[in-house]
């Protein structure tokens, strides 16, 4: 993600892993793997797809850090190209979901519960409360929860 060895980009990064998604706040925009490369000069960032609703937030939020920071004069490129992949989220940022009740991505038919790890569970509707995310529920636990979609 640090494309420049130095301590700028470092300290830059560090801003970034503060600045919560707009839609899933207990995730930074880098543990979601928005942050696609850090320079001097410039953040790359990629959206979790070209009609997300938060991406203009996302931009702003990320902004506003920057600037707080005393970083105004990095340029923030947004690039659709390749497209962002739920394999971008990172190891943390799954185990952070799990932990806010979201069933992170995975390839498996089934989501374990987030609440109480049974693997006895369906999907209730391909919906979910944002278009990231599908709506299940636990038969063990008779939980509702968002699973996060695999892209």
């Amino acid at each position: 993600m640090v494309s420049g060895g130095d301590d700028r980009c470092a300290r830059i990064a560090r801003v970034l892993a503060e600045v919560p998604d707009p839609e899933i706040p207990v995730l930074s925009v880098v543990d979601l793997g928005i942050v696609r490369d850090v320079g001097p000069a410039r953040v790359t960032i990629t959206p979790t797809y070209s009609g997300c609703p938060a991406t203009h937030a996302i931009e702003a939020a990320i902004r506003q850090a920057l600037d707080a920071a005393g970083f105004e004069g990095v340029a923030i490129e947004t690039v659709l190209s390749p497209p962002w992949t739920t394999d971008w989220i990172s190891a943390d940022g799954r185990a952070k979901l799990s932990a806010y009740g979201i069933a992170p991505p995975t390839m498996a038919a089934c989501a374990p519960c987030p609440r109480c790890n049974s693997s006895d569970t369906e999907e209730v509707s391909r919906f979910g409360s944002t278009p990231c995310k599908a709506l299940w529920r636990c038969r063990a636990c008779l939980e509702p929860f968002d699973r996060f979609k695999c892209h």
